[in-house]
C-alpha cells in the first residue's frame, strides 16, 4: 500500500444526507483518498460493492456490536451502545452520501427495533432509541417517521451532537407528523415540546430560517421572542418580515406582530414603527410613538408617520414641542425639497420647450406639434405643472400681471385645470401658495374659481396645519353649494386631496350628505364618495360604506347608476377597505343583494382594493378567470366591460411590490393583449403602468411603445399615459426619445398628442426629483394614500375619451397624492441639514445569507442630500454618525457616534 496516504478530511458530524439511502452503485470504494489495489473481490457489502480494508474492519466491528446487544449479558450493553454512538458521530463522509456506520447498521435495523421492543425500560433502552432515531434517517423515503418516533422515546439526550443534518431531518418529520395529527384531531403537545428543543439549536447555528419555518409550521411563532437574544434577533426578524408577503391571512399579521414585539424588546423603535404601519394599527403606532423617550428618535418616528400620511392626535406632545408637531405635519417638506433643488442646481424653472425639444422632432412636422391652440396650451399647463412641481416658480403661471398669465390662453374647462396647476407648482408650501392663488378665488368665471379651489386642495395634500385653511376655504357653504357643478366638484375633490388618509370627521360632515342626496347629479355624489374614500382610506368607516351602498340600492337613482361617473362611487367604497383583506367580505355579500349591472364591477373593485399589494395568488387567478369570460352584447354591457377592465387593473394592483408576481403578471398581460376584447386591451397598458410606477424597466416600456401605435386609439392613448407613469420623475432618456417620436407620429391626432405631452410632463416630474411609486422605506411599506391616487387616475383612464381626453382632464391631479421627493436628506438632532458621505447602490437581498453580506452593490459615494432611484439603497460611508432610522431614505436624523475617533 502506498505510504504517502493523505489524511481524510473531517466532515461535520452526521452530515449524511437523509434521503441518500445508499451510495451510488458505480462508485468504487476508496481508502483514505487512494484506491485500494490487490484485494480480494469477495469482500463486499450488502449492496454488492467492494469494501476497502478499513471499511471491512468497521463493518465487522459494528456487526460484532449488534451481536453483543443480542447476547444475554446485559453488562456489555452500555459499552456497546456508547461505542456505536461514537462510531456514528466521528464518521467522516461526503455531504451527498450516508455515513459509513449508518450504511453498515442499516441491515441490522429490524433486529435492533425488535431488541428495543423486548428490552425493559431503563437507561440502555433510552440509549438504543437514541441510536435507532439516527439510523431511522435512512428510511425516510419509505413514509416512515422513525427518526421522530424513537426521538420521542429518548427525548433527554443531546440532540445537537448528532449534527445539523439530523436536526433538520427531525424538524422535517415533526412537520409531517404534525399535519397528520391535526387532520386526525389528535394531541400535538409532544411534537411542540420537541420542536422547542430544536429551535435554540437552529438559532445558535445561524439557521434562523429553519427555526422560523418549523415554528410557523407548528403555529407557535408567537413564542419566538423567548428564543432570541441581542445577537440573533435581527436576522430572525429580517427573515420573518420577508416571509410576510408569502403568507395568507391571519398568519401574515401574526408574523408582523411577533417581529414587532421582538423589535420593541430590543428598543429598535424605527423597525417596530415600520411594522406597526404595515399592520394599519393606529393604536399600536400611537403606543410605539409614545414609548420612545429620546426627543430626536421621536422626531424620526414622526417623519415615518407623516410619510405614510397618518394623523395622530397627540396635542399635548405637540404643544410642548413645536418641532415635533412640524415633523408630524410635514410642514418642512417644502423647505427640504427646495434645499435639494439648490444642491442639485435645478432651481431655475424649466419651460415646456425644454421638455418637448421640438427641434429634435422630425423636421416635416416640427411646426405642427406646437400650434397655439387652447388644447395645446392646456397640455402645456399640465406639463409645466408636473415639471416645476414643488419648486414654487415657473415662467407661465407665477408671473406678474394677471393678463400675462397662461390662464387666458386656454378656454372653458381648460381654465380650471390651468389655474389648478398652481397647486402643484406650490405643493407643500401652503402659506406662500394661498397668497398666490387668492386672486383667482374671487373670479366671476366659475372655471377659474373652480381651478383655485382645486389648487388649494392640491397644495395642502399631505400637509397638516393647525388652522386648517383647506377646510375653511373648500368647506365654505357658498362654494360647496355653488350654482356651477364645476366649482362644487373642485371643492369636493380638493377636500379629498387635502385630507387624504387623515380620517378627519369634520370633512365627513360636509361630504356625507352629498353622497346620499338623490337630487344631486351623479358626478357630485360620486366625487363626494371618492373623496371620502381617500380621506378614510383603509379605515372601513361604517358610515361612509353605508352611505355608498344605500346610494347603489336607491330606487330613485337606478337610472343614474349607468352614468359614467358611477365608477368613482364604487371606487370610494373600495378605498375604504384598502388593505383590509378578509374584512371586505361583508360588503361583497351586501352587494350581491343589489340588482343592478354596476353591482358586480363594484364588488370586484372593492375586492382588489382590499388585497392591494399582497401578491395573493388565488385572487389573481380569480381575476384572470373574469378576464377569460366572453361577454355577450347586451344592455348590461357597460357593467360587464368595466368588470373585466377592473379585473385587469386588479391583477396589477395585487401583484405590485412582489417581484416574482410581477414577472408572471407581465406575461399574462401579453396573452390578454392578444386574445382579450377591446375593454380588456384598453386596461392592459394602464395595468402595466401601475405595476411599476417610476420604475422604467426596459421590457415594460418597449412593450408599451408597441401598444402606443395600436389601431384602437384608446389603447394607444393609454399606452402613452402608462409610459409617462413608468418613467414619472426619472428623466429616463430612452423614454424621452420614444415620446418625442410619438409627438411627431401623432401630430394630427389631438387626443393622442395631448396625452404624449402629459406623459412628457410626468417623465420630467419635479425636474427628475420625484417619484409616484407608492412603496417607500426600502420598499417595505405601501402607502394607501399614494395607491388610492394612482387608482383614481387609472379608473378615469379606462375610458380616456370620456374623461381625461375630454373635459375632465383635472382628474389627472389625483396623481398628486402619490407625488413625493425621492431624496435622502440627512439632518442633525436639531433638524438642521447635515451633509455626510453616503454610498448609493443597487439594493441586495440579504435575507438568510450567512455572515454579514453587503446590502448594496455597484455603489457610488455621494454627499447628502442625494436622489435615490427605484431599487437603490444608501448606507453611511463611515461610523462617525449613527442613523436613527432603520433605512436611509427620506428625512433621516443622524446622531454623533460617541465611540468615534477622528482618523479611524
Amino acid at each position: 500500500m502506498a505510504k504517502d496516504v493523505k489524511e481524510p478530511k473531517p466532515a461535520d458530524k452526521g452530515k449524511g444526507k437523509a434521503k441518500a439511502a445508499e451510495e451510488p452503485k458505480d462508485e468504487k470504494p476508496v481508502l483514505n483518498g487512494k484506491k485500494e489495489e490487490g484485494k480480494d473481490d469477495d469482500k463486499k457489502d450488502a449492496a454488492g460493492e467492494e469494501l476497502s480494508e478499513e471499511d471491512q474492519q468497521l463493518k465487522s466491528e459494528l456487526d460484532m456490536i449488534v451481536e453483543r446487544l443480542t447476547e444475554p449479558n446485559k453488562n456489555l450493553y452500555k459499552t456497546a451502545l456508547e461505542t456505536m454512538k461514537t462510531s456514528i458521530k466521528t464518521s467522516t463522509s461526503s455531504m451527498t452520501a450516508v455515513p459509513k456506520p449508518l450504511k453498515f447498521l442499516r441491515p441490522h435495523y429490524e433486529t435492533l427495533t425488535k431488541l428495543y421492543d423486548e428490552w425493559p425500560a431503563g437507561e440502555n433502552k433510552t440509549s438504543l432509541a437514541d441510536v435507532l432515531s439516527v439510523i431511522g434517517m435512512t428510511f425516510s423515503d419509505e413514509d416512515r417517521q422513525d427518526t421522530l418516533k424513537y426521538r420521542l422515546l429518548a427525548p433527554t439526550s443531546d440532540i445537537g451532537s448528532w449534527g445539523h443534518e439530523y436536526v433538520r431531518h427531525l424538524a422535517l418529520e415533526i412537520g409531517e407528523v404534525y399535519a397528520k395529527r391535526i387532520t386526525a384531531e389528535e394531541s400535538t403537545k409532544d411534537l411542540i415540546d420537541m420542536a422547542l428543543i430544536l429551535v435554540p439549536i437552529f438559532i445558535k447555528s445561524n439557521q434562523e430560517a429553519d427555526a422560523v419555518d418549523l415554528m410557523s409550521e407548528l403555529e407557535i411563532i408567537k413564542e419566538m421572542p423567548e428564543y432570541v437574544d441581542e445577537n440573533t434577533y435581527a436576522r430572525v426578524c429580517l427573515y420573518m418580515v420577508s416571509m410576510v408577503n408569502l403568507l395568507t391571512y391571519p398568519d401574515n399579521e401574526i408574523f408582523l406582530r411577533t417581529a414587532h414585539k421582538i423589535y420593541m424588546e430590543y428598543k429598535r423603535y424605527t423597525q417596530a414603527m415600520v411594522l406597526a404601519i404595515r399592520l394599519h394599527d393606529i393604536d399600536l403606532i400611537r403606543a410605539d410613538f409614545e414609548t420612545a423617550e429620546d426627543p430626536a428618535l421621536k422626531k424620526q418616528l414622526a417623519f415615518l408617520i407623516a410619510r405614510q400620511r397618518i394623523e395622530l392626535d397627540n396635542e399635548e406632545d405637540e404643544e410642548k414641542d413645536q418641532e415635533l408637531a412640524e415633523c408630524l405635519s410635514n410642514l418642512k417638506l417644502s423647505d427640504h425639497f427646495k434645499a435639494l433643488g439648490k444642491e442639485l442646481n435645478i432651481l431655475d424653472p424649466k419651460t415646456t420647450e425644454d421638455i418637448y425639444k421640438s427641434h429634435l422632432e422630425s423636421s416635416r412636422v416640427a411646426g405642427m406639434t406646437n400650434l397655439d391652440s387652447a388644447r395645446h396650451n392646456l397640455a402645456a399647463a399640465f406639463v409645466n405643472a408636473f415639471v416645476n412641481a414643488g419648486f414654487g416658480n415657473d415662467k407661465m403661471m407665477l408671473v406678474d400681471g394677471e393678463k400675462e398669465s397662461w390662464v387666458w390662453k386656454t378656454k372653458g374647462d381648460g381654465m380650471m385645470s390651468t389655474v389648478a396647476s398652481l397647486g402643484t407648482l406650490l405643493m407643500w408650501d401652503v402659506e406662500e401658495g394661498l397668497d398666490k392663488v387668492d386672486k383667482y378665488t374671487y373670479s366671476t368665471e366659475s372655471e377659474i374659481s373652480a381651478g383655485a379651489m382645486l389648487a388649494i386642495g392640491i397644495m395642502n395634500s399631505g400637509i397638516t396645519m393647525e388652522d386648517d385653511p383647506a377646510l375653511a376655504l373648500l368647506g365654505d357653504a357658498d362654494k360647496l353649494n355653488h350654482s356651477s357643478p364645476l366649482v362644487r366638484t373642485a371643492c369636493i375633490m380638493g377636500l379629498g386631496l387635502a385630507y387624504a388618509g387623515s380620517n378627519k370627521e369634520e370633512v365627513l360632515e360636509l361630504l356625507l350628505p352629498l353622497i346620499n342626496d338623490s337630487d344631486q347629479e351623479m358626478q357630485i355624489s360620486a366625487m363626494a364618495a371618492l373623496s371620502c374614500g381617500l380621506i378614510f382610506v383603509g379605515s372601513s368607516h361604517p358610515d361612509v360604506s353605508e352611505a355608498i351602498v344605500t346610494t347603489l340600492m336607491d330606487d330613485e337613482r337606478k337610472n343614474q347608476l349607468t352614468d359614467k361617473w358611477t365608477r368613482f362611487l364604487a371606487l370610494g367604497l373600495g378605498l375604504l377597505f384598502f388593505g383590509r383583506q378578509e374584512e371586505v367580505d361583508v360588503i361583497l355579500e351586501t352587494l350581491k343583494a343589489v340588482e343592478h349591472p354596476m353591482a358586480t364591477p363594484t364588488a370586484v373593485l372593492a375586492e382588489i382594493c382590499a388585497w392591494a399589494g399582497t401578491g395573493a395568488v388565488l385572487k389573481i387567478q380569480e381575476l384572470l378567470h373574469i378576464c377569460n369570460e366572453h361577454q355577450e352584447e347586451s344592455d348590461e354591457k357597460k357593467g360587464d366591460e368595466l368588470l373585466q377592465a377592473y379585473a385587469v387593473i386588479g391583477i396589477a394592483l395585487i401583484s405590485m411590490g412582489e417581484d416574482i408576481g410581477q414577472e408572471m403578471v407581465l406575461r399574462q398581460f401579453g396573452h390578454l393583449m392578444h386574445y382579450g376584447e377591446a375593454n380588456i386591451r384598453k386596461a392592459v397598458p394602464l395595468a402595466m403602468g401601475l405595476i411599476s410606477p417610476s420604475n422604467p424597466q426596459m421590457k415594460v416600456y418597449d412593450t408599451l411603445s408597441r401598444y402606443s401605435h395600436d389601431t384602437d386609439p384608446e389603447v394607444a392613448i393609454n399606452a402613452i399615459f402608462a409610459m409617462g407613469m413608468l418613467g414619472a420623475g426619472t428623466n429616463n432618456a430612452r423614454l424621452a426619445q420614444l415620446l418625442r417620436q410619438l409627438a411627431s407620429y401623432y401630430h394630427r391626432d389631438q387626443d393622442a398628442l395631448f396625452m404624449v405631452r402629459i406623459a412628457q410632463g410626468l417623465l420630467h416630474m419635479g425636474k427628475g426629483t420625484m417619484s409616484i411609486n407608492p412603496f417607500h422605506t426600502d420598499r417595505q411599506v405601501i402607502s394607501p394614500v399614494a395607491t388610492a391616487g394612482l387608482l383614481a387616475t387609472m379608473v378615469a383612464m379606462l375610458d380616456p375619451k370620456e374623461f381625461i381626453a375630454s373635459t375632465s382632464h383635472y382628474l389627472l391631479y389625483f396623481l398628486v397624492t402619490a407625488m413625493h421627493p425621492r431624496f435622502l436628506v440627512t439632518l442633525d438632532e436639531d433638524l438642521k441639514p447635515l451633509s455626510v458621505n453616503v454610498r448609493v447602490g443597487q439594493a441586495v437581498d440579504v435575507v438568510g445569507q450567512a455572515g454579514r453580506p453587503k446590502t448594496i452593490t455597484g455603489w457610488q459615494t455621494q454627499s447628502t442630500p442625494v436622489l435615490l432611484a427605484y431599487g437603490e439603497r444608501a448606507e453611511l460611508e463611515d461610523e462617525k454618525y449613527i442613523s436613527l432610522s432603520s433605512t436611509l431614505e427620506g428625512l433621516v436624523i443622524l446622531k454623533k457616534n460617541p465611540d468615534w475617533e477622528e482618523g479611524q
